[in-house]
């Protein structure tokens, strides 16, 4: 059993059959397939006690998702959550059920959320059942995903050998 506050995660969270629904996914998918120091990645379907399980202990998280704002497809917001909710940062990001701001607020009210929790949410374009990602947001998980390797190499052990790799 690991200690509390040890390990880092990724948490890309969406649905894979429902377009750009599966952004969080991709960006999990692509930083697996890179060296990102010592980190644990993880896909969900965004189901609110696998996301609380997933976060606790760690002493930070990323998490992505497709959102809802209003904005442009393929607009990233960042929201760092250990500082401001995400309901109070940015209504409408998540587009499951109980909703991602919901089950971090839990996280906060239990004593769970990581010190460092961010939150990156790619703007969505189209949910429709057995859809493709869009290119616009393939693109935006791209950018994404480079931003979170960045992230995690300045923070986990070891940064310095895999920011050679």
């Amino acid at each position: 059993m690991r200690q509390p506050g040890t390990h880092c995660v990724v948490l890309g969270v969406g649905n894979p059959d429902r377009g750009d629904d599966a952004a969080g996914r991709r960006v999990a998918q692509l930083l697996r397939k890179q060296h990102c120091g010592e980190v644990e990645i993880y896909e969900l379907d965004g189901e609110p006690a696998t996301l609380l399980a997933r976060l606790e202990g760690a002493r930070a998280a990323w998490i992505i998702d497709a959102c809802r704002t209003g904005a442009a497809t393929g607009t990233v917001h960042r929201l760092d959550v250990s500082v401001t909710p995400l309901r109070h940062a940015c209504r409408g990001l998540s587009t499951h059920g109980m909703g991602l701001a919901e089950a971090l607020e839990l996280a906060r009210a239990l004593g769970q959320l990581p010190a460092r929790c961010v939150v990156y949410a790619v703007e969505a374009g189209r949910f429709d059942a057995g859809a493709a990602l869009s290119a616009t947001v393939a693109e935006s998980v791209a950018v994404v995903a480079a931003r979170i390797r960045a992230e995690v190499l300045g923070i986990t052990p070891h940064a310095e050998r895999a920011a050679g790799a």
